[in-house]
């Protein structure tokens, strides 16, 4: 059985368990710490969950969980594929109500990648990621989620002549919720990926059509601090320098650093300041069929080196320690389930030119197709 078989197979088996996400998720709060994600917080998840269909527990989903804050807040986030169940759900609700504007955006955006010959398909294929803000913001009511494609099929590599590529990815994303590009906003994203030094990638682009207009890139596979500092002089990053140098050194110490990775914001003035590192301590590769699947201690000496900085939460740390487990066996009543649990990625925040924050994002999957 292939994957997207899997998949299919996957969601047409959690239809038979519920109608909606927060049914599915509700399983599932002891497997969450309270630490990480509060009573009330859980709720208002729970809340946005039962506006999604429970077919979306077949592709990952998770929370970005604030290491460094003190209340136990998260924003969700949830996956989806363009010709599947859910996408279907999305456009029947697009149709139904044009106020929708989500469902509206997601519509469009599937519209492109299942376009005949689509050149958007060939380099993101027919994934795309939805980021909800509940914690970080309280007026969830209009907000519309953050949105993100990956090149899984592509990879967009520094050196390689890949500008026509990001323009196909950044226009697809921005015209499906109504924005069009301007002429310094084309010229700053090109660049940053003409910056990219050779056997790097820019991993994912996002935008967050209810914050302040920005697109998100996130660029993996930096060796060595000074390639990345590097980096982050020649595409114009206004922070200082020395102050991500010396993050990048003092975690070098106390952990391995397989590759480092940058997220910025490009703007129509040039790149935002608030920059967000990610350190890699296993590679990853999309199309590896085990991607999804951390070695039990794999996070550990990134959590012990967090704990020697000063505005994280130490029972935060503790408790994410935990998250990460072996596959596990549900059972439900059309059958077997295989759970999936891990940490994707922990990202560092660098802001006034100091690391002033940290978010773990981790996440859940389900899979159906458990041979018997």
């Amino acid at each position: 059985m292939d994957s997207d078989e899997a998949l299919t197979l996957t969601q047409d088996r959690l239809a038979e368990e519920g109608g909606a996400l927060s049914e599915l998720l509700a399983h599932f709060r002891n497997r969450v710490s309270p630490i990480l994600v509060g009573d009330p917080e859980w709720d208002r998840i729970l809340e946005c969950a039962g506006k999604l269909p429970i077919t979306m527990g077949a592709l990952p989903f998770g929370f970005e969980l604030p290491l460094h804050e003190r209340s136990p807040e998260a924003d969700f986030g949830v996956s989806l594929a363009s010709g599947t169940r859910t996408a279907a759900f999305f456009r029947e609700r697009a149709l139904a109500d044009k106020t929708d504007h989500t469902a509206r955006a997601i519509t469009r955006l599937f519209g492109q990648i299942d376009a005949e010959n689509s050149p958007l398909r060939e380099i993101v294929g027919r994934k795309l990621m939805l980021e909800y803000d509940i914690g970080s913001a309280r007026d969830t009511e209009r907000s519309l989620p953050g949105m993100f494609l990956r090149p899984g099929e592509r990879p967009i590599i520094g050196a390689r002549g890949q500008v026509n590529d990001v323009a196909i990815v950044v226009d697809a994303l921005v015209s499906c919720v109504g924005w069009k590009l301007n002429a310094a906003e084309r010229e700053n994203l090109e660049r940053v990926y003409l910056a990219q030094p050779a056997d790097t990638r820019m991993d994912s682009y996002g935008l967050f059509p209810s914050r302040s207009r920005a697109i998100r890139l996130a660029i993996m596979g930096f060796k060595s601090r000074r390639e990345i500092c590097s980096y982050l002089e020649n595409t114009g990053w206004p922070g200082r320098i020395s102050a991500v140098d010396s993050v990048i050194s003092r975690f070098r110490e106390r952990m391995h650093i397989v590759r480092t990775g940058a997220n910025l914001d490009v703007r129509e003035e040039g790149v935002g300041p608030t920059l967000g590192l990610t350190f890699i301590v296993k590679q990853r590769y999309t199309k590896d069929s085990r991607y999804w699947l951390d070695g039990l201690t794999d996070w550990d000496l990134f959590l012990q080196a967090l704990l020697h900085e000063d505005f994280v939460v130490p029972e935060k740390i503790k408790a994410l320690a935990d998250w990460v487990s072996k596959p596990t066996m549900l059972f439900a009543k059309s059958g077997r389930f295989v759970l999936l649990r891990g940490i994707h990625h922990i990202k560092l925040v660098i802001s006034g030119n100091q690391l002033r924050k940290a978010k773990a994002y981790v996440f859940m999957v389900l899979s159906g197709a458990v041979p018997s």
